[in-house]
Parts: structure tokens; sequence; C-alpha cells
């Protein structure tokens, strides 16, 4: 709270004024618009997938239509104009030494990408909470954050969300501002049920330029509860497959994952989704113009295979269980993991 400030019954009163702000009285509008700055502030730093999980479920308990597609839709118009790793070289500490995250916002509010007109937890509006910030011409010469006018990336070339006969859903593409020369990745399959079993084969040098790997059954029911893949994606940078080995999942990833990542497929293996039905030796194709990931098989093929499918969780779980009751009620990550 900034002086001058008081409290009253979860509303904030202006001693100057009669505006006030109740959180959970905005207007609708108001309150899509907030999250709608939050998405944008998330893209134009490079942010988590992760950050999909979050605003769904926040979305939902504060009863805002938020859904995975608007989300896309929002993030697609932001560019990338923080140089934090994992893409740049500079952490965030290197950002807070420049003023931090407002620094990022007045650049989009000035490149009019925010809702300056939201009411925030100051008891201001976003536009008035950042006044008092310098715009980047007024600053010492910096590398960590540029103009909109002038990205390290351009727009739509962070996170992209995915369908296609793999994720009917949906799933989340990180590229981080990289771009795939072909327009595509095609590559051959190489299926795991486990992170573990995957490390081994990576560390073993079974992982090879063209490869797809497929780690399926670490979904939120699979896992349970959705585990990060994220060591993975750091073997693979380290044996520099970082451009030439895509990783798929259903499983999610950490901030610091950096390559040709797809998370969050859904359904999910454990729960019958498509990504069950891929064998070794597959072709899959990713494609971020069309925004789809596809395994090149017929839908009968697929239908085939899916015949035998049994849950992986069948006869391991005790029913009346925490663990049963949470795998019986938890959404897929294409609505939050919410229960």
């Amino acid at each position: 709270m900034y002086k001058g400030d008081i409290i009253t019954d979860l509303r904030i009163e202006h001693r100057s004024g009669d505006r006030y702000a109740l959180a959970f009285g905005l207007s609708p509008k108001l309150k899509q618009r907030a999250f709608e700055n939050a998405i944008t502030t998330v893209y134009a730093m490079g942010g988590s997938t992760n950050m999909y999980l979050h605003l769904l479920a926040i979305a939902r308990e504060a009863g805002v239509p938020i859904t995975i597609e608007r989300i896309q839709q929002v993030g697609e118009r932001v560019p990338l104009i923080a140089n934090l790793q994992p893409h740049g070289p500079y952490a965030m500490v290197s950002l807070h030494e420049i003023g931090g995250v407002p620094v990022v916002m007045k650049e989009l509010l000035s490149a009019g990408l925010l809702h300056g007109d939201v009411m925030t937890v100051t008891g201001r509006t976003l536009a008035e909470n950042l006044d008092a910030v310098p715009t980047l011409d007024r600053m010492a010469a910096q590398d960590i954050v540029r103009p909109v006018s002038r990205p390290f990336a351009p727009a739509n070339n962070h996170i992209s969300v995915l369908k296609g006969n793999l994720a009917p859903e949906s799933c989340l593409l990180k590229l981080s501002g990289k771009t795939l020369e072909k327009g595509e990745f095609r590559g051959t399959a190489k299926v795991f049920e486990s992170e573990a079993d995957t490390m081994k084969a990576i560390r073993a040098g079974e992982i090879v330029p063209g490869t797809v790997v497929v780690v399926r059954n670490v979904g939120p029911v699979g896992g349970p509860g959705m585990p990060e893949m994220v060591m993975l994606t750091i073997q693979l940078q380290g044996r520099g497959l970082g451009e030439d080995v895509a990783l798929i999942t259903d499983g999610r990833f950490s901030g610091v994952s950096h390559g040709i990542l797809i998370g969050h497929i859904s359904p999910e293996a454990a729960r019958g989704g498509p990504i069950a039905a891929v064998r070794d030796g597959d072709t899959i194709v990713i494609d971020p113009g069309r925004r789809t990931l596809n395994l090149e098989v017929s839908d009968a093929e697929l239908s085939k295979r899916m015949a035998d499918w049994r849950a992986p969780a069948a006869g391991r779980v005790r029913p009346g269980s925490v663990h049963d009751k949470y795998i019986r009620l938890v959404s897929s990550a294409h609505h939050g993991c919410v229960v």
C-alpha cells in the first residue's frame, strides 16, 4: 500500500477522491484486462510455459473466462524484448539492477501493448504505477531490455499453442526466440515411459540428431502431478543436440528449459491420449507456422493401436485413496490441471 491509502472491507479508498478497487468487484472486462497484462508481460520477458497452468487455474478461481486459446491470442502479438536466460545471457538480478519488471512494463505500455486503465493492488491504475518509471531512451546504455520496435525476437516466436492428432486438445511449443530453418521439425520417434529411462538413453548416446524424444505417462494423472522434464533439456543442450533433437511430453518444463520443446500434451497418455499410441520409428512433425503436432499415421492405425490400451494406473491405485480421488478429478493441462 502507498501512503495515503486506508483499507476498509477489502476496499482501497483514496483520501483524495472517491475512486476505489474491490478485489473481486472489478468489472469482468477489467478483470480480463488484468490477466491480459500478465500474459503480455510474461511473453515479452520470455517466461515459462508454466504460466499457462497458473493463469488458467487462477482465472477459474476468479471467475474470469480466460482459455488457453485466449492466452495464445494475446501472447502471439508480443515481441521478445528481455534478454534473459535461458534464451539470453542475463539473469533476473541484472534486470532488477536497472529497474526490474516495471522497466519492461513501461516499454510495453508505451507501445500500446498493456491496458493502462486496469486497477492494481496499490489502489492506482497500472499507468499511474508506471508513471515515474523511466522510458528506455532515458536510461543508461544497456542490453537487457530492448524497445518493442527493435526486439530480440519478433512477435509469435516464443510459446505457441499447437493441436493435431497427437494433441487433440492442445500442447505448448516453446521456441524462445528461435526459428526452425525448414519451417518445421520432422523426426523419428524414440519413446520413453519415464524421465529416468530417458536420461539413461541420453547419457548412453542413444539420442541422435533427427530424433523426437517422446516422454509420456508423466502428465497430471500419469506423473502423478505433471513433473518437470527440465534435466532432460539440459542434457540435450549440453550435448549440442538442442537444435537437432525435439522433445515432446505430456509433462511440463521449467523456465530454464531451452530447445525444441513441446509439453502439456493433452489429453495425456494416462488418460488415453494419442501420445499413448506412438511407437519407436514413427515420424512426428512439428509445424509452428500451422501450429500443429502430428503423428504421420492414419486415423485407422491410431484407432487400432489404442484398441488395446489400458490405463497404466489400473491395479496400483487403492480405491478411495487421495491418489485415487486426485486422478479421477484432475483436469488436463488444457484446462490448467484444476479439480
